[in-house]
């Protein structure tokens, strides 16, 4: 059986993509290739797109309104964060928990959207999310919450965020810091590869995970998530893999499929 047969079966059995952005779709503010063409033909074969992404600094109204600034944005599709993946969960597992968060002013306002009590002072379980307007007193007064023994989520464990030049430190990076200070790694880490965020998105699409498929360009975070999910994974080479990475991945990386760009999928539409 050849790749495109491949390709054409894991298309016809998909009824949500998942995918990631920056490397899948676009590059910054470039798309890649002729991404509005491949995402209208998605839609238009019956396929729900979410955008997928585990930088829980910015809500979802704010990836929206990139999206449609670059032209790719439909009212049919979803974007999904990992802060939201984190809200869905506290909201299920501390139901009217207080919760003490390190996260931006737009993570907040996202968690009271879902209902998530914030507070200061006596919370019952603590989150950290990427925050870029972090302190040394919110450090510690989340280490502090860590050591009494309280909850500890963290939204997503990636080190580094993408960024132009040299790429800051991200949640993983705080996470260290604290096992450092505290001795404790977070209870859970919500986002990719880990599978809470896989799991609230199958329960609030009502799909079963075999008819899910990841696509994204990092092996270690989308590629493993869709892995450690029992979805489909595409990796595609148009962001920071390439074909030389892709041939020595771990059997946890390795993928349902290889693509140059996720604009492949037209040629089985």
């Amino acid at each position: 059986m050849n790749q495109n047969t491949h390709l054409s079966d894991l298309v016809r059995g998909t009824r949500v993509f998942l995918l990631d952005m920056d490397g899948t779709v676009y590059l910054g503010d470039r798309l890649i290739g002729d991404m509005k063409h491949t995402l209208a033909s998605l839609r238009d074969a019956g396929k729900k797109i979410v955008y997928c992404t585990n930088n829980s600094s910015r809500t979802a109204a704010e990836y929206e309104q990139k999206l449609a600034r670059l032209g790719i944005w439909s009212e049919e599709d979803l974007v999904y964060t990992s802060g939201m993946a984190t809200a869905e969960y506290l909201r299920l597992a501390y139901p009217g928990k207080k919760v003490y968060l390190v996260g931006t002013d737009a993570l907040r306002r996202e968690f009271a959207s879902y209902g998530v009590e914030l507070c200061e002072k006596g919370a019952d379980v603590c989150v950290l999310a990427y925050d870029t307007t972090l302190t040394f007193a919110k450090l510690c007064a989340i280490n502090e919450y860590i050591v009494r023994g309280a909850p500890y989520i963290a939204t997503h464990p990636d080190d580094v965020c993408p960024a132009q030049g040299v790429y800051p430190p991200d949640v993983g990076s705080f996470i260290s810091l604290l096992k450092t200070s505290s001795g404790r790694a977070p209870d859970v880490i919500c986002g990719k590869p880990y599978k809470v965020m896989g799991e609230r998105l199958c329960a609030r699409l009502g799909v079963p995970a075999a008819q899910v498929t990841m696509a994204g360009d990092r092996p270690h975070t989308d590629i493993r998530f869709g892995n450690n999910n029992g979805f489909s994974t595409l990796l595609v080479l148009s962001g920071e893999t390439d074909a030389q990475k892709a041939a020595s991945l771990p059997e946890s990386d390795r993928p349902t499929l290889i693509l140059p760009s996720l604009n492949e999928v037209v040629s089985v539409l």
